[in-house]
């Protein structure tokens, strides 16, 4: 074992976390509803002194010992210092430890961290300018992402070959890392800070985006940045009834939750997550699991910050103004309190325009140059009248009760050609939502490193300025667009039907026309509304609800004092310190979000306002039930679906060489959309169901009589034999997601006339040593017509198989041994029957083809 090194101040540093210490702090800030149970091994677990109908059993099984180590070397470029940190079982997983690295990447950034778990590594830097900007108010922090992916050893399907904008899943990412940070960063601090981070290698074993929350801490914390206490990050699973912390992907697969928690060693600042429906219970119970894991490294990061981060620069911090805070409290409290008898949003959002210009201008020749500070003191003011409104009277700014839910107004079908649609008002906060249905070549496909994703129901916000009354930008959806969007629609995701019941694709789209607090989860209610509307015959009826949070101190952690309320409004989101939104049925939770702008939020706080949403949502339910309490029939203007199946070896009969039968059916039977799935599964569109029925009997008719249309058999290649073994130049023909077909000889002319070029397929498992994820922007990026490749042989069904893997490797090659051609004359042409893996190949290239002319 290694000395451990000495800190800023020359004091030795520990290097050992111990379970026994952890689980002490952990017992001392659990919820009352937990009673915390010592076992002899200094582990502990709880027991729960209240029982819930809708609880479900789970294990909880406690985490090892976290075990920290800091190493110090002098090997970094110029033999200049690296400090390397290593987190062993911080989330019982000891076989796959945390190591952030410092000094040897990114010297010259304010701070700077390599982050690696298994074969993933995300760098990370924070950046500042060195001069504040006196004239904001605000703190200017930007966050950018990026998956790249040459991380998995694929590259950009783009035109020049180059990652671009940030796809939406890293948007939401930056999201993520944005959430836990801004808070933290100490107030007055006005200098442009940038956190920028890529994963520059990706095992595909865990998710990422926990991981570059904590690569971001990391580098701010080693910083100069007066960020107050690192914060990390954990990704919590139920899998088979026991919660796991940062499960695989593999078991997220199978997982009935996804939550991510970030937070400090102290409290939770932010958590993300979606559900199937799980009670508020087991959610508590999993967001303290996940806090474990993140206390472990949080505690590793604050004395790793001791031995290699930076001394914080305090020095550009606006001083407090004497007497400031007490001039405008006496200037300004009775017109504060005045103003909170209006309920009208306009009318109240001009008056605090008014006392803010008022204020500004009365303090001025007493306050000279300090219109910031006067701007934050007024806005403290307007903070703690609220909380004290609230905390004494229990009345909040718009003259609710703490618990109370607005007037809720809903109407169904409104707009005669939309697939289904509803109008759904909450107070001053009202949204349109549509539902259209459609078949497979409706759906979102998203490139990501792990994989192509298709997307069968997905939701999209639009949050106009209008909405609020103002001008401004309108185009691409905005970062705060993207991450209300799938907040929404993850909520409504577990109540989708399965595709073997309902066959269609589903997307909703939110339009917000009225905002005053907590359009997202608008979103939620008016699109479940909506997919009722269009016919979808979702599993249960799906609500959302916003809640606040009001605290005398914003700059502590919540306490008994703090005052929890329900459908925040616009302002009580500005002024208070919480925004947790919930979504889900009557039973459990499908969806949740919470924010923080405190320093964290208690695990007794928390069981509050959960148990406070459970009750709103319930409310909101009823309401929606009173105007549409099961969907309707599918509306004439949807599209029908037919389905039908035949013999994997029948597919290249359905398709037709080059795809000409299946855009004959299309044509001949006025289909919107056909397709035809790898095990032989048709599906079939149409606004006609007769001529549905119609093109599945010609298709069974097709199958069965092994011809079409009394079409000519296509043509067969009649010129020199391809010879086994040989390399040959092959001519790019296409590309898909499987495999490239090449023209290896030319077709010709005889006796019997014209005849086509001999082709053959390049397997994707053929094409290149390494593995390739995505064919076609493989193929793209070599930016080449032609390929060298090898001729295996022949196939069962006479078709060619063709390598370029073999070509790169020569004489090492060890591919799989072709079948055996015995018997064949290999002078003789070979069937000009499609092969499965053709068929398959061609049946995935035109799958959503619709324009066919």
């Amino acid at each position: 074992t290694m000395m451990p090194p000495l800190n800023r101040k020359g004091i030795w540093q520990p290097i050992a976390t111990y379970a026994f210490l952890l689980t002490f702090i952990a017992s001392v800030q659990l919820s009352s509803t937990f009673a915390p149970s010592f076992r002899h091994n200094g582990h502990a677990t709880f027991r729960r002194t209240k029982s819930n109908a809708n609880s479900q059993s789970f294990k909880s099984r406690p985490l090892m010992a976290a075990i920290h180590r800091i190493e110090s070397t002098n090997d970094g470029p110029s033999d200049s210092p690296v400090h390397t940190l290593t987190i062993d079982n911080f989330d019982g997983a000891s076989d796959d430890p945390i190591v952030i690295q410092t000094g040897k990447i990114g010297r010259q950034a304010a701070g700077a961290v390599t982050f690696t778990r298994g074969e993933t590594v995300i760098y990370a830097t924070a950046s500042r300018d060195k001069e504040p900007k006196e004239s904001i108010d605000f703190l200017p922090l930007s966050v950018e992402y990026q998956e790249r992916f040459s991380s998995v050893g694929q590259t950009s399907g783009g035109y020049n070959k180059r990652d671009g904008r940030p796809a939406e899943h890293e948007i939401l990412t930056c999201r993520l890392i944005d959430r836990p940070l801004r808070p933290l960063i100490a107030n007055g601090w006005k200098h442009e800070t940038q956190l920028l981070s890529w994963v520059l290698s990706y095992d595909n074993k865990r998710s990422s985006d926990t991981m570059a929350i904590i690569a971001n801490s990391a580098a701010l914390w080693l910083s100069d940045v007066p960020l107050i206490k690192p914060v990390a990050a954990a990704t919590v699973g139920l899998i088979d009834g026991e919660l796991v912390v940062n499960p695989t992907n593999e078991q997220m697969a199978v997982s009935k939750l996804n939550l991510s928690i970030a937070g400090t060693k102290d409290a939770v600042m932010m958590i993300e997550g979606a559900a199937e429906f799980l009670p508020e219970e087991t959610m508590l119970e999993a967001v303290k699991r996940g806090h474990e894991s993140v206390r472990a490294i949080c505690l590793a990061l604050e004395e790793f910050g001791e031995v290699a981060g930076k001394e914080k620069n305090y020095s550009t911090l606006p001083e407090k103004v004497e007497g400031l805070q007490e001039a405008v409290d006496e200037l300004m409290t009775e017109q504060i309190d005045s103003c909170f008898t209006i309920t009208n949003k306009a009318d109240q959002s001009n008056e605090m325009s008014r006392m803010s210009k008022f204020v500004t201008d009365e303090l001025e020749e007493q306050f000279p140059e300090q219109k910031n500070a006067v701007k934050a003191a007024y806005k403290d003011l307007l903070s703690r009248r609220m909380f004290e409104l609230a905390k004494n009277r229990g009345i909040r700014a718009d003259g609710r009760s703490l618990d109370e839910v607005r007037r809720i107004d809903i109407e169904t079908g409104f707009l005669p050609r939309a697939h289904g649609s509803a109008l759904f008002t909450r107070g001053e906060t009202q949204a349109i939502a549509t539902a259209t249905l459609g078949d497979s070549s409706m759906r979102q496909k998203l490139d990501k490193i792990e994989g192509l994703e298709n997307k069968r129901f997905y939701l999209q916000y639009t949050f106009p300025p209008s909405c609020v009354g103002e001008t401004g930008r309108v185009g691409a959806p905005g970062r705060r667009e993207v991450g209300h969007g799938n907040l929404a629609e993850r909520a409504l995701i577990p109540i989708i039907p399965e595709e073997s019941d309902f066959p269609y694709t589903m997307r909703v789209e939110s339009l917000i026309t009225e905002s005053h607090g907590s359009s997202s989860m608008a979103s939620v209610c008016g699109g479940c509304l909506s997919l009722m509307d269009a016919g979808v015959p979702i599993k249960r009826t799906v609500a959302g609800i916003a809640m606040g949070m009001l605290l005398n101190n914003k700059n502590a952690v919540s306490d008994d004092n703090a005052i929890i309320v329900s459908d925040i409004l616009g302002v009580e989101d500005a002024l208070g310190t919480m925004d947790f939104k919930v979504a889900g049925d009557r039973n459990g939770i499908s969806t949740f979000q919470l924010d923080i702008k405190c320093e964290g939020l208690s695990f007794e706080t928390m069981t509050r306002a959960l148990e406070q949403a459970r009750e709103g949502r319930l409310h909101i339910l009823d309401e929606m039930e009173k105007v549409i309490s099961e969907p309707k029939e599918l509306p004439a203007l949807v599209p029908k679906i037919g389905l039908c199946k035949v013999d994997e070896g029948s597919i290249g009969k359905v398709i037709g060489p080059g795809g000409k039968q299946i855009r004959a059916i299309i044509e001949d039977f006025d289909l919107a959309n056909m397709d035809v799935a790898e095990d032989g599964s048709i599906q079939l569109s149409s606004l006609n169901t007769t001529q549905i029925t119609r093109a599945v009997e010609f298709i069974e008719n097709l199958v069965s009589s092994g011809g079409g249309r009394g079409r000519e058999p296509r043509p067969q290649y009649r010129g020199p034999p391809a010879e086994v073994g040989m390399t040959y130049t092959g001519k790019i023909v296409s590309s898909h997601n499987f495999g490239v077909f090449v023209e290896i000889l030319p077709g010709g002319k005889d006796d019997d006339g014209e005849y086509p070029p001999l082709e053959g397929l390049i397997h994707v498992s053929e094409l290149h040593t390494e593995r390739v994820r995505n064919c076609e922007g493989f193929v793209k990026g070599m930016n080449t017509e032609t390929l060298e490749v090898k001729f295996l042989g022949y196939n069962e069904n006479g078709k060619l198989q063709l390598s370029r893997k073999a070509v790169m490797l020569g004489d090492s090659y060890k591919g799989k041994p072709t079948r055996s051609s015995k018997g064949r004359d290999r002078s003789a042409s070979p069937k000009a029957e499609m092969s499965d893996e053709e068929a398959d190949i061609i049946s995935k290239a035109i799958s959503g083809v619709t324009d066919l002319k």
